[in-house]
C-alpha cells in the first residue's frame, strides 16, 4: 500500500504560479509512476501530466503543455508540480496518483493509489 498526500494548494492570481506537491509513504520501495489529475466543479476528473519512476519519460495534456512541469525526487518520495501562468480554467481540484504497472499512464483507471487532492483556485 501506498499513502499520497498532496499539498500547496491555495488561492492564486491569473498569471501567477504555484508548486504542488505529493509525498508518498508507506511501500514507496517499488518503482511507481505517478500522475497529476484535476477536477473542477461539476467536471469530470481530467488527466494533467505523469511522469516515469525514473523521471525520464513525462506526458502532459495539451491544455497545460508548457505551462505545467512535472517532477520528482525519488530520494525524498515527493512528486511535484510546476504551474505557472496560472487561469482562471486552472480551477480545480488536484489529486495525484500512483501506479506500478505502466512506466506512465494517461488514463485514471490505470492508477491504482490517489491522494485526498487540494484546492487550487485561480481568481483575481
Amino acid at each position: 500500500q501506498v499513502q499520497l498526500v498532496e499539498s500547496g494548494g491555495r488561492l492564486v492570481q491569473p498569471g501567477g504560479s504555484l508548486t504542488l506537491s505529493c509525498a508518498a509513504s508507506g511501500r514507496t520501495s517499488s518503482s511507481y509512476a505517478m500522475g497529476w489529475f484535476r477536477q473542477a466543479p461539476g467536471k469530470e476528473r481530467e488527466f494533467v501530466a505523469t511522469i516515469s519512476w525514473s523521471g525520464g519519460n513525462t506526458h502532459y495534456a495539451d491544455s497545460v503543455k508548457g505551462r505545467f512541469t512535472i517532477s520528482r525526487d525519488n530520494a525524498k518520495n515527493t512528486v511535484y508540480l510546476q504551474m505557472n501562468s496560472l487561469k482562471p480554467e486552472d480551477t480545480a481540484v488536484y489529486y495525484c496518483a500512483a501506479t506500478e504497472d505502466w512506466v506512465i499512464a494517461v488514463a485514471a483507471k490505470l492508477y491504482d493509489y490517489w491522494g485526498q487532492g487540494t484546492q487550487v483556485t485561480v481568481s483575481s
